[in-house]
């Protein structure tokens, strides 16, 4: 049983009922005192509790996606297998990019890539920085009509929150799905996205920065990534052909990574993202001991010291319910031109996959409106 399987949470819940039971029936039997029965009252309190905690623990990670896998969650290697030609579609890659399958988008019509579009699976593996990740990439219904098939995309890195799975973006936010309707209905222009975790290096969480003798993950997404994806699907490589978007730490990112490299990404959405580098034990040190950098990694601090940088930016929060609010007034409040700023301003809301697909359809729609082809 993996770790978000529906029997592995009812087999814990079981459990923990079955210790709340047997406290109930045993204790009298136990009220005595010695070894034997004192560490029985033990067993049953530290054995209900755990059950209980583990319960919750399994119930809030299938909500939320935390962690696929007891693989994800420990952290270790899980190198993918390679799968060849299981779907149609599936192909090798080059300059990086290796297909390891297709699948429907999940919508009526799904079978048929020219009134659906497609999802790819993929590994794509960064040159210079040697990062390999898994991503999706969505292409839409237009990408297979034949009006279409000298025409190149904008394209958008979709990023989950940390630790997050790309899978949620798929099945809980359903990204790829909203893209065909809206697209259908005229609402958003075709657009290929690149979903993936911002968490590339598992289980670190870099904050999507070059970390000095660590990790570049900034470079990888800034460059190695757009170059792989414009090398293997029909995408411009100018920053007016990118945009990207991400939840949480995802969102945080993507404004990062928008403002500090406009050569790339020319616009952003943030939902729910913070404006400062996290500094905790999830992250280590990510500084090397600069102030600078650490400067460098505060959107509040770039908007004070930096020139504005000419992009497009969304963000979002809540009045009730998110703890970033004032924060993000502030920060549009301290946008100066070139750059532009919009939002999306619920009157509640917290910070999970309820809230943010509220904010979703409205703010894809956006985003695509703001890339060029």
């Amino acid at each position: 049983m993996g770790l978000t399987s529906k029997k592995l949470l009812v087999l814990v819940i079981v459990l923990a009922v079955a210790f709340f039971v047997a406290t109930i029936w045993l204790w009298p039997r136990l009220s005595r005192q010695g070894v034997k029965p004192i560490a029985g009252r033990v067993g049953l309190l530290f054995g209900g509790q755990l059950a209980i905690l583990a319960a919750l623990g399994l119930s809030i990670n299938s909500y939320f996606g935390f962690y696929s896998s007891f693989a994800d969650l420990f952290g270790t290697n899980q190198d993918p297998g390679q799968v060849v030609d299981y779907t149609a579609g599936a192909t090798n890659g080059k300059d990086g990019l290796e297909h390891l399958g297709s699948q429907g988008v999940g919508v009526p019509g799904g079978g048929s890539p020219d009134k659906a579009g497609r999802i790819d699976k993929v590994q794509i593996k960064g040159a210079k920085t040697g990062i390999t990740t898994p991503a999706y990439v969505y292409l839409p219904p237009q990408y297979f009509q034949k009006g279409f098939s000298k025409q190149n995309f904008p394209a958008s890195v979709i990023l989950t929150g940390y630790p997050g799975t790309a899978e949620s973006l798929i099945t809980r936010m359903k990204y790829p799905q909203t893209a065909t309707e809206h697209i259908q209905q005229g609402k958003m222009q075709p657009m290929i996205m690149v979903m993936m975790r911002p968490t590339v290096v598992p289980p670190r969480d870099t904050e999507c920065m070059d970390v000095p003798g660590g990790p570049q993950v900034e470079t990888f997404f800034t460059k190695e990534l757009r170059q792989v994806i414009s090398a293997n699907y029909r995408v411009g490589n100018a920053p007016q052909n990118w945009g990207v978007m991400g939840d949480s730490t995802g969102g945080y990112c993507a404004l990062k990574m928008s403002m500090r490299h406009p050569d790339a990404f020319s616009a952003a959405v943030s939902l729910s993202g913070y404006y400062n580098t996290h500094n905790d034990p999830t992250t280590g040190d990510l500084f090397g001991g600069s102030k600078q950098l650490q400067n460098e990694n505060d959107m509040m601090w770039l908007l004070k010291n930096k020139p504005a940088p000419k992009v497009w930016a969304l963000v979002t929060s809540s009045k009730q319910g998110e703890w970033d609010y004032s924060r993000t007034v502030a920060f549009m409040k301290a946008v100066k031109p070139p750059m532009q700023i919009a939002s999306i301003i619920l009157p509640s809301g917290g910070h999970n996959f309820t809230t943010w697909n509220r904010e979703v359809p409205s703010a894809l729609d956006a985003l695509s409106q703001h890339l060029t082809q």
